[in-house]
Order: structure tokens, then sequence, then C-alpha cells
């Protein structure tokens, strides 16, 4: 491939959230190439992309948006955790993993092991109250409050740096699009690609409906599970990711609230049912909710009953009419999980759904489209391109992707339900088939750390590994290791460690006191954000 020398014009094909993100993140590092948006006029975009990470406040960053202006046009809300409820036994209740930076008291021995040592040594001490002893948000979002916290209440905790957001993932392209893209010179046509003109080099030429031909330098392939560039035109190869994570299918619908105060809640929930999960996506104006599932082992039709099931059972804050639900409208949306041996080929680069996809569990799929447009800026600002930084980029974002699917199958490794063929298998799955690899890595995790690392600092693991595992009853210290460690120390931990015990109790009824005093989120939204003059 021939070097690609001073990009001056970039043609983006899809719309939607993911493409004009990406042209939003162009249009703000190249103010003066020519970008080109091919938007079909009337095309479905897919709108499960309504619960994001963190790192959504980083591409907020980057672009320059004022929070408060889009959160008013794109339904959007606080999230400050994701819940994951049942995950590790059927019934078995929730977990938090939340947001931001653990706070450990200031008379902490060992950091966030302290908290391990005292489950060791008080085994009834409930997984839940490790997130409550390190998190002054809990008790923000276990009773649905919000606070800017500039009384500074709830430590260092700081919604500007520690809240994602729920939002309509549709009406977020939307406003990026009329309010942010479109003013600042983006160019928009309307129409659908024909075809492709191909040569050695990539693609030379986009034949439109509308009769246009189109060039450019760089496409941009924002066509969602389709790839109509990067998959069909330069038939890149697609490396399926499902003996790793078997769900392939999602029924998805929308709710009106029926008690707004109890069910805004500022987290994502996802409980565990019999052949998969359903996600619970509370907005400004109404609820998402989905199911997602592995037609491997129910139909479809089945899935959309148990999903049905699942709105009207006591799962839900306000469980739901079986009228109710049948009125609702459901989406059946296929789900292509993996991602291109390549995502950058020639001269064409995929972002979004077209590049890849993990399932939606851990709230991923706007996570991989900002996360590569940073990683393309950086490669595109160099000005020309050659066949070493297009090799670069692909092995960094490669490595993005793999690591995060890892992480969401770890989610079923954990688990101990065996209650449905679906659950049964997906154990089998893990441990013997689909992520060798994974399973020394546990040991090295949890097993291996506690014996050769304790009373060292736990960020020394990865933070989401270490959350999700607690909440599934998996530690890295347990009994045994503490009587080790006290007879080789000639110490007794339980009195060594009393005083922490007592601040980690001490806090967690401090904040909890403080979140009475709070608004709740649908107060605060309603005051500072919708109805905000």
């Amino acid at each position: 491939m021939k070097i690609i020398k001073n990009i001056s014009s970039i043609v983006i094909v899809g719309g939607g959230s993911a493409g004009w993100m990406t042209a939003a993140m162009l249009i703000k590092f190249f103010p003066k190439h020519k970008i080109t948006v091919i938007e079909s006029p009337d095309h479905p975009i897919i709108g499960v992309g309504e619960s994001t990470l963190l790192g959504i406040k980083n591409y907020c960053n980057f672009i320059g948006l004022d929070e408060s202006d889009f959160m008013k046009h794109t339904d959007a809300s606080y999230k400050m955790s994701i819940k994951f409820t049942d995950f590790y036994e059927k019934d078995y209740g929730g977990f938090h993993y939340p947001f931001g930076a653990a706070q450990p008291p200031a008379n902490s021995i060992s950091s966030l092991e302290d908290w391990f040592v005292k489950r060791a040594l008080y085994p009834e001490t409930p997984n839940t109250d490790f997130v409550d002893c390190y998190y002054p948000n809990a008790a923000l979002f276990e009773t649905n409050k919000f606070t800017d916290n500039r009384h500074g209440r709830f430590g260092q905790w700081n919604p500007k740096y520690h809240c994602a957001y729920h939002f309509d993932a549709t009406k977020f392209g939307i406003w990026l699009r009329d309010h942010y893209c479109v003013p600042r010179g983006v160019e928009i046509i309307k129409s659908t690609v024909k075809d492709a003109v191909v040569t050695e080099d990539g693609i030379e030429r986009l034949n439109l409906a509308n009769g246009e031909a189109v060039t450019s330098d760089l496409f941009v392939d924002c066509t969602g599970f389709k790839s109509l560039l990067l998959g069909q035109y330069l038939n890149e190869e697609f490396i399926s990711y499902s003996d790793m994570l078997p769900n392939n299918r999602a029924w998805a619908t929308r709710i009106t609230y029926k008690d707004k105060q109890k069910e805004l809640e500022p987290f994502t929930n996802c409980t565990a049912i019999g052949n998969g999960w359903v996600w619970n996506i509370p907005s400004w104006e109404r609820i998402g909710t989905g199911y997602v599932y592995s037609d491997q082992f129910v139909s479809p039709e089945d899935a959309k009953e148990e999903f049905k099931q699942h709105l009207m059972s006591d799962k839900m804050i306000v469980p739901r009419s079986r009228e109710e639900v049948d009125s609702l409208e459901f989406k059946d949306i296929p789900m292509r999980v993996g991602i291109h041996k390549r995502t950058f080929v020639k001269n064409v680069v995929a972002i979004g759904l077209s590049a890849g996809f993990i399932e939606p569990l851990e709230s991923n799929g706007l996570f991989s489209v900002h996360t590569f447009l940073e990683k393309l800026v950086k490669t595109l600002l160099s000005g020309s391109i050659n066949q070493y930084d297009i090799d670069v980029y692909n092995r960094a974002t490669r490595h993005v992707f793999q690591n995060f699917a890892e992480f969401v199958a770890l989610h079923y490794a954990f688990s101990k339900r065996n209650d449905t063929e679906y659950w049964c298998a997906n154990n089998a799955r893990v441990y013997d088939k689909g992520m060798p690899d994974l399973v020394p890595s546990l040991a090295v995790g949890f097993a291996d750390y506690a014996e050769r690392r304790m009373f060292q600092n736990v960020f020394l693991l990865d933070k989401g590994l270490v959350w999700i595992a607690t909440g599934m009853n998996h530690h890295i210290i347990d009994e045994i290791t503490v009587k080790e460690h006290e007879w080789h120390h000639r110490i007794n931990l339980k009195s060594t460690y009393a005083p922490v015990f007592t601040e980690l109790e001490m806090n967690k009824k401090r904040w909890r006191e403080a979140a009475k005093k709070e608004m709740t989120l649908c107060d605060w939204l309603e005051k500072y954000v919708h109805n905000k003059q």
C-alpha cells in the first residue's frame, strides 16, 4: 500500500451515534479538512448504546461539549454505577461496580485490602459492604439521591469526573449533527451507497443511489453490523468471539415511568435471568430495557415471552401488567459479536459496530467508539500515514477490544448459576473451551496474589476485575491466609485492624446520614438540568 499523504478529505459512511461522534471528533481536531457524512435518509438506527462509561467524559472534554446543553437535548440522566443482579446465583441479589475513586479511611493499614481482612475475620460481612466502605457515592446511588457535592460531605467524589450518562443515543447523534458538526462545516449527503470501485490501494470511489460519485483520502465505515466498506467491499476477515461470548441477540423496548421518583435510578441495572440478562437504563423521559440472550438455548419468540415475564415480575421496581407489556413495541436485534482482524485497512477505517462489538454487558457500545476515535485522531495528527502507523493502530484497538471482551466474559466465569442449560453451558464454555488463558489469570489475580502480595496495594490488580469478583464472592484474602500471616508475624489482626474497621463503619454511617439531606436524582434533574432556564 502506498503512503496516504496530506489527508485533506474524509468521508464517513453512516450517521447514527457512531457516525456523528466520528464527525464531531474529526472536525474538532481537523477543522480545515473536508469532512462529509453520507447519511441514509431512511435507514433505521440501532439505538442500544444508551448507557455509557466514564470514558464518555473524555470524549466530551476532547470536543468541548457543554454538559448542561447536550443533556437537555438527549433525554440524559446521570449514572454512578452498574448494578449486577442475580449473576452469582439465582435470586442472589445485586452488587454495584461504582464509578470514581475509592476513599480508604485515614488510618488505613493496607488501602482496599483492609476490607478483605475484615471479610476474612468476619465472614458474615456481606459482599456489598465492600463498595459501601470505600465509595461515598454508594450512599447516594443506593437511595436514588444526587448532589454536586460542593459542600464536600462525600469526600473527593465529584460528579464532574465520577459520573457517566444514561441518554438516548439516537438523540445524541442528531444533536451532534445539528448543533456541533454542521455549524462547524461538516457536509451531509442524504443518500445510500450503491456500489464501490475498489483498487489495490483501497476504495477509489463510492457510487451513491442519488447518482453522485464520491472520492476521498480516507473513508470511515460507520455502517453498523453490515460493515459495508471494511467487511463487504474490502473483505476483511471477521473474528467471531462466540466461543467466549455466546449471546447473539437482544429484544429491546422502551417503557414509560409509573413511579419516576423510584424508577429513575442513577445506575444501570443488569439482571441475569434464564437464558441471558436484562438491561434497565433509566433516562429522563423513559426507561430503555432489553433482553440479551443466546438463540442457541432459546428461540426468539420464547425469549420474548421470557422478557415479558421479567417485566411483569417483582424484579422490576414497579412490575408492569400483562396488558401493559403486550402493548409495548419490541425490536429483535441480531448481534455480531467479535471484531475484524484489522479495523484499519488501506484507506478505510471502521468505527463502532462496523469494526466490532462485544455484547452490551458493562455498557461498552459507545466505549469502543470514543476509544477507537481517540486512537484514530492520534494516528492522523502526523499528517501522512504509512503501513506502520496503520499496524500500530490495529494492534492498539485490537488490544483494547480483547481486554474488554475478556473482562465481560469473566462475569460469566465468576457465576455459580446452574439453574438452566444456558448457565451450565456458560460455565463449561468458560473453563473447558473458550477462555483457556483466563483460568490461570484468575489464579494469579486472586489465590496467588493473596499468598505472595498480601497487605500491599490492591490497585496492583485490575480495578474492575476486583469489583466484579468481590460482588460474586471471590476474595483475594481468606481466613487461611490471615491465620498464616498472624502465625508468621506473631500478631493478632483483629486487634491490629480494629481501629480501621471502626472508621470504615463510621464513614458509612456519615455518608448515609449525608445522603438523607440530598435531593432525589429525579428532583435534581428537574431543577438543574431539564427545566433549567
